[in-house]
């Protein structure tokens, strides 16, 4: 798998000069599936279990000093400019960034965890469907019309296999966690939930914002598998790709949990431990138990500065 000349220029040029930090090289890094892809395998590979590493910040940090750009430097290319033939890897790099880019967004309104591992399972899960156009032909595979889960269902029927099984068995030979070939695996299953549910439905986002044919009912299906509801749903198909907002993913390890999170958001969002405990399901102590313990684990003294903390370093 190729990756775009420019991306890989960019990030050799990044790693190799000046003290760049790992949010810029994983960004350098997310700009290209194929440098994605080289990255994951890398640091899963080697000395070490792999799947170790579940985002591409783990990954750029877990490996040696200047690995990253020996990586890039080894690296095939295609550039758009040089020659004819290189359509459709530009148009799969360019498919995987904006599906990223939507699983970020969807990542934070569905409350997702593990961002870093969302962002990888979005790059990547188109990946089999470039095998599919080496074992089958470009014309068999790539040319086939209608929406995402029309071409699912074609290739199953006249190919005996989707690309997102054969996506998933590649990740797992390339050493990727488990939990994201799973991802890519089940991304165009209806009964699809958590990441794989989030790059279901930001597949489809993308897709949509390319001017395709997109079932307004698989849409509210796929949102409504992350309780999106359809008003969230319209909001989040207005702002892509133009949003003015996007997601900053930390910069630092989150050590809240899930439900501590789920309280601080309720705070962030003016809300009192009563109508905190009622939309979780919880009762107004286990609120304050929470809130505490946030308040204990970041060195908050009050619910503004925990809300303050926890904005700056992105964590809601």
């Amino acid at each position: 798998m190729p990756a775009l000349r420019e991306a890989r220029q960019r990030l050799i040029r990044l790693a190799e000069h000046g003290e760049p930090s790992t949010v810029e090289l994983a960004e350098a890094v997310e700009s290209d599936a194929a440098l994605a892809a080289a990255v994951m395998r890398a640091a899963n590979n080697g000395a070490g279990p792999s799947g170790r590493c579940g985002g591409i910040r783990d990954a750029i940090e877990a490996l040696p000093a200047g690995r990253l750009g020996a990586i890039a430097t080894g690296l095939s290319t295609f550039d758009p400019l040089d020659r004819a033939g290189s359509e459709r890897y530009e148009r799969f790099r360019r498919h995987a960034v904006a599906v990223k880019l939507a699983a970020d967004k969807v990542g934070e309104v569905a409350r997702l965890p593990d961002p870093d591992e969302l962002a990888v399972a979005a790059l990547l899960h188109d990946v089999g469907r470039l095998v599919l156009v080496e074992m089958y032909g470009e014309l068999r595979v790539a040319g086939i019309g209608g929406s995402p889960d029309e071409r699912v269902r074609y290739e199953r029927r006249e190919l005996g296999i989707d690309h997102a099984l054969v996506g998933g068995v590649l990740l797992r030979r390339w050493g990727l966690r488990p939990s994201v070939a799973t991802t890519v695996e089940r991304h165009h299953s209806i009964e699809a939930r958590g990441h794989a549910a989030a790059v279901r439905l930001a597949d489809l986002v993308a897709h949509q914002a390319a001017g395709e044919p997109v079932s307004p009912d698989e849409l509210s299906k796929a949102g409504g598998a992350l309780g999106i509801d359809r008003g969230k749903l319209r909001e989040l198909l207005f702002d892509f790709p133009y949003s003015p907002r996007a997601r900053r993913r930390s910069s630092a390890p989150c050590p809240l949990s899930a439900r501590e999170l789920d309280a601080l958001r309720g705070l962030a969002e003016g809300k009192v431990y009563k109508q905190i405990a009622r939309e979780l399901g919880l009762s107004v102590s286990t609120v304050r138990t929470h809130l505490h313990n946030v308040y204990r684990k970041i060195d908050a003294v009050d619910r503004a500065q925990a809300v303050l903390i926890a904005r700056d370093k992105a964590w809601i």
